[in-house]
């Protein structure tokens, strides 16, 4: 008896750890399989008179930059409302941590403004994101617009269900021949007021010709990279990725590029398309230009590749609508991208 009884004290006791077990595997499961080809919430278009707040959720912003970005945005006709912390600064963060979340939830939450607008990346999104309450703005979204580190909060908005804007920040705004800014600038302008974006390039020798249409994701490859397993990863399948990157080794692209396909970005996405790729001035010789990595890395899939679109760390930074569905097309001589507005 005594025996029969320790017998099913020990079967139960294990049934419960491996239970236990199976639980825990559950709760960390990746939540944005769900996110797989579902239409995305699209926030208002802008028009004269709205509100645009500026905030600094990563990097220290110079006021002479951001004062370019309030004139551009008045002579659009909009209003424009500063963070409280903006020009905060600890060390390389523009404020602490707190801070910094403070200005971020803050503009999520504010019931008056039409759009949030980064003042330049850096460091320090994902510092804070985990801290984000996203139920007021769940309720009234707002366009999030910025590149480079704010791709933490493309990731974010994308696995919530949002689109948001891949576009010039006030730093961006930093040249001295402003004409060379024409083009993207005109491009955010066409993105907040709801124009439709539809581009064509020279075609890349490198490119991999086709067609596919798909929602696009992605950002800067650093940090797409820097957010596998977590639950700012995104599930791929299906869609059109989008990568830039400035200031690595042709090595550091390769071992990202690699990571992603081990990951499985590659597996299932529908096309790929490559921005501003600029490496280091010191880059030691690799044996391999970044188009030969990109096409390395995604050997043994059957999609179209275009390479050299105006995105990312260079001065002609076009908008791109992370969320939306587009088809792209490469043949020997052009290159397109069109967003569908459904």
């Amino acid at each position: 008896m005594y025996k029969t009884v320790l017998q099913l004290f020990l079967f139960l006791s294990l049934s419960s750890s491996l239970f236990s077990c199976n639980s825990s595997r559950k709760i960390v499961s990746n939540p944005n399989k769900t996110m797989t080809n579902k239409a995305l919430t699209r926030p208002q278009n802008l028009k004269e008179g709205d509100t645009v707040i500026i905030i600094a959720p990563a990097g220290t912003v110079k006021e002479k930059y951001v004062n370019k970005g309030v004139a551009l945005l008045e002579s659009w006709g909009l209003q424009v409302k500063l963070s409280k912390n903006l020009y905060k600064k600890d060390f390389t963060y523009a404020g602490t941590d707190a801070e910094r979340l403070e200005d971020l939830q803050n503009a999520l939450d504010d019931p008056c403004a039409k759009a949030i607008w980064c003042a330049r990346g850096g460091y320090g999104a994902v510092r804070i994101i985990d801290g984000v309450d996203w139920s007021d703005f769940e309720k009234k979204p707002k366009w999030v617009i910025g590149f480079s580190d704010i791709t933490v909060l493309h990731n974010a908005l994308h696995n919530r269900g949002f689109e948001s804007m891949h576009a010039l920040m006030p730093i961006s705004l930093s040249t001295d021949r402003p004409v060379r800014r024409a083009k993207p600038i005109a491009s955010l302008k066409d993105g907040l007021f709801g124009n439709t974006l539809n581009y064509e390039i020279k075609a890349s020798k490198y490119n991999k010709n086709g067609t596919a249409q798909g929602q696009v994701v992605g950002g800067n490859l650093a940090i797409i990279y820097s957010l596998l397993q977590s639950n700012l990863s995104i599930d791929c399948t299906d869609k059109i990725i989008f990568l830039e990157e400035v200031g690595e080794y042709h090595y550091a692209v390769d071992r990202m590029l690699i990571s992603l396909r081990r990951a499985g970005y590659f597996e299932k996405c529908k096309g790929l398309i490559i921005g501003g790729m600029s490496m280091k001035q010191d880059d030691p010789d690799f044996g391999k230009t970044v188009e030969e990595i990109v096409l390395d890395a995604c050997k043994g899939y059957d999609f179209p590749i275009i390479f050299d679109f105006p995105a990312g760390h260079i001065v002609d930074n076009r908008m791109v609508i992370l969320g939306r569905k587009a088809t792209i097309s490469s043949d020997e001589k052009t290159a397109t991208v069109l967003f569908i507005d459904e």
